[in-house]
């Protein structure tokens, strides 16, 4: 027996996952994300946040960063509210203070925050230090139910995101 979804689930794409559809240095990840936004992302809905966005401008070859700005776009990527960013830096300063994640990558933290605070089902990272492992998607989960959010979130890779068969 097959199920459908009644509604799509929400994915907060990690500035990783956008970086590896150009990264030509690792041709077996960077064709597992291709795939995934090639076959399989118009299946979700996509968001990203102003710190992906902020990640982005920061790529110093131009035509990359132009590239990968452009696939936001060519997939119909969401841009998350900004007006949820207080609400985002108190849990974030949460999961640095817990001990989640380390000061000097705040902007992971951030990424789970606004995932959290927007309500988001799953993180697509290819950062499996610090976001798409299931120790840290315990540990970030615990902090969660203990500041109130309570909705579900799974940290995941492009390898584990259930495709449907074509």
């Amino acid at each position: 027996m097959k199920y459908t979804l009644m509604k799509k689930l929400r994915i907060y794409l990690d500035t990783s996952v956008i970086n590896f559809v150009f990264a030509d240095e690792t041709p077996e990840l960077m064709r597992i994300t291709r795939d995934f936004f090639e076959r399989y992302a118009s299946r979700y809905e996509l968001f990203v946040s102003e710190i992906v966005l902020d990640e982005l401008e920061r790529t110093p070859d131009r035509v990359r960063r132009d590239a990968m700005l452009q696939l936001l776009t060519a997939q119909h990527v969401t841009i998350l509210p900004i007006d949820t960013r207080t609400d985002v830096k108190c849990l974030a300063g949460r999961y640095m203070a817990c001990g989640i994640v380390p000061a000097a990558k705040i902007a992971d933290a951030l990424h789970v925050a606004y995932a959290v605070i927007c309500e988001m089902d799953i993180i697509l990272s290819w950062n499996f230090k610090h976001l798409a492992n299931v120790r840290k998607e315990a540990q970030f989960a615990s902090v969660n139910l203990e500041q109130g959010y309570t909705r579900p979130l799974r940290l995941v890779s492009p390898l584990e995101v259930e495709y449907e068969e074509d």
